[in-house]
């Protein structure tokens, strides 16, 4: 069962969502239509401009995965 959507920050992008049935799944979405797995699919399955959204509103996990960066 899935969360509602909540953001961070109020002026943020991006719409996280928890499973609340699995636990160290980070859920998030841009249109809250397209959930992303954020250990699966980042930045793979993201376009650049999601990609670029993601680092600026969460440095933390842009730092973390580093080095999955597209070249």
């Amino acid at each position: 069962m899935l969360s509602d959507f909540y953001k961070n920050n109020k002026t943020d992008t991006i719409w996280w969502i928890d499973n609340l049935e699995t636990c160290g799944e980070h859920l998030f979405s841009f249109d809250k239509k397209h959930i992303y797995n954020l250990f699966q699919d980042y930045p793979h399955n993201m376009t650049d401009d999601e990609v670029e959204i993601f680092n600026s509103e969460n440095p933390y996990w842009a730092e973390f995965f580093s080095i999955r960066q597209k070249s």
